[in-house]
């Protein structure tokens, strides 16, 4: 384990992954950081320890044997003007793992180590800067993978999340000195503070933690993805539709019953927005050990899921469909969305689908036959059932346009502005949970 006491020590580490590009670019920070470069790398002119910071110079950096290892491109930053707010270069070489490695092993031979995991970070907030929050957020930054996320971290980043922080330690500062002051002169005839602007600063104090950990479950959904959990009776299509929504085969799909087992999880950028689409065992009536398992299962991830794909197919006949959709639900979570599917609709004369025409509404729209599906809807609906109903094929991948446009418009409603300051991080959410919980009692002790 690295012991982090020595600070000044100089490190360095890759900053890509090797091989996966044209160019890699190598790290080093510390104090000696362009003094160890220079032993390494071939530069016409000034060294790199008396080179200016923001300059690129050209180098060469040389076998053992006198050999050219590569030609590579070296970015000074002098302290404090770096990320680490140290003494920093940035190699670019390329992407070659031996070129790479070697360039390592010449570093650590001229006397750097090898950086610890999150360490460039680690010092970045201690040499101030960035706070913790922020340096937290570097690591989300590098993980968005959605317009959604990316604002999110960026804001993040950029210190939305500490400025909100910094407000409300001010007013827990004036609090605790008023507080401290009535302590200390408790025994004269002065009053600092009224027992109503106490309580005051806490019931703004309440409010603004209370608003804060409000948005951890978006927060949450717009850094991981929005759950939408695929459920339904078994043969329905469930992993048919993962599949055509991923665009691959992702899950095993057959006409034996009870297929999947166990729940399969896949991200997907929709409209800017990242969902986690979970699909699970189907629901049904088994002895069968692992099944159950299974759909214990599905009923969990029902429980944690922003929105409810509930499938159904027209094959199955008109009650079965309402009951389906009775069944769903009553088992879809409060402040949950539940979108209601009707799958195979390419199974039926009175709901075939026209190659020309392959967008499903339109096509029910102008379809004459459409008695089967008219009072599936009617029937549906008139049994308590307000959400959405949309007609697909699975199999042919008709209809999942509309889905997606009906999922990208939930998607927006849930994750709603992005530039506000969200909490997602878990232990940031616990934190301020547990100061809710603090100040209650000291409502209480004021009470």
């Amino acid at each position: 384990m690295v012991n982090y006491q020595f600070t000044e020590e100089t490190i360095c580490a890759p900053a890509t992954i090797p091989g996966t590009g044209a160019i890699s670019i190598i790290r080093v920070s510390g104090k000696e950081a362009l003094t160890l470069t220079d032993r390494i790398i071939r530069v016409n002119g000034v060294p790199l320890a008396e080179t200016e910071g923001y300059r690129l110079r050209y180098g060469t950096v040389l076998e053992s044997d006198g050999a050219v290892l590569d030609n590579v491109v070296v970015s000074v930053f002098r302290a404090p003007h770096s990320y680490t707010g140290e003494n920093s270069v940035e190699i670019s070489c390329h992407a070659s793992r031996y070129i790479v490695n070697a360039i390592m092993a010449q570093l650590i031979a001229a006397g750097a180590r090898v950086a610890a995991p999150g360490e460039f970070t680690r010092r970045a907030f201690m040499n101030g800067k960035m706070d913790l929050a922020q340096a937290e957020a570097v690591a989300d930054v590098i993980a968005s993978q959605s317009a959604a996320s990316h604002h999110v971290a960026m804001n993040q980043l950029k210190g939305g999340f500490s400025k909100e922080l910094k407000g409300l330690r001010e007013q827990l500062l004036k609090m605790t000195s008023l507080l401290e002051l009535e302590l200390d002169f408790s025994e004269e005839d002065v009053e600092f503070a009224s027992r109503e602007e106490l309580e005051m600063l806490v019931d703004n104090a309440l409010s603004h933690i209370g608003r804060l950990v409000d948005t951890f479950r978006r927060g949450n959904a717009i850094k991981n993805g929005i759950p939408v959990a695929i459920v339904g009776a078994t043969n329905t299509g469930k992993s048919t539709l993962l599949n055509a929504l991923l665009g691959e085969d992702r899950a095993i799909v057959s006409d034996i019953a009870g297929t999947t087992r166990d729940t399969i999880e896949e991200t997907l950028d929709i409209d800017g927005v990242m969902f986690r689409f979970i699909d699970t065992a189907g629901i049904r009536e088994t002895d069968e050990v692992v099944e159950r398992i299974g759909i214990e299962r599905t009923f969990r991830k029902m429980g944690e899921a922003a929105i409810v794909l509930g499938m159904t197919d027209v094959t199955r006949g008109e009650d079965a469909v309402v009951a389906d959709a009775e069944y769903i639900l009553g088992k879809v979570p409060a402040g949950s969305r539940l979108v209601f599917l009707v799958n195979k609709c390419d199974e039926m004369d009175d709901c075939a689908f026209l190659e020309e025409k392959p967008d499903i509404d339109s096509h029910i729209a102008s379809n004459k036959n459409v008695n089967t599906y008219n009072n599936i809807v009617s029937l549906v609906n008139n049994n308590g059932v307000s959400a959405p109903i949309i007609p697909i094929s699975a199999k042919k991948s008709l209809g999942i346009s509309t889905l997606t446009s009906k999922l990208a418009e939930i998607g927006h409603e849930i994750t709603g502005g992005t530039d506000e300051t969200l909490v997602t991080n878990a232990r940031h959410y616990e934190a301020l949970a547990n100061a809710a919980t603090a100040l209650k009692r000291v409502k209480t002790g004021l009470g």
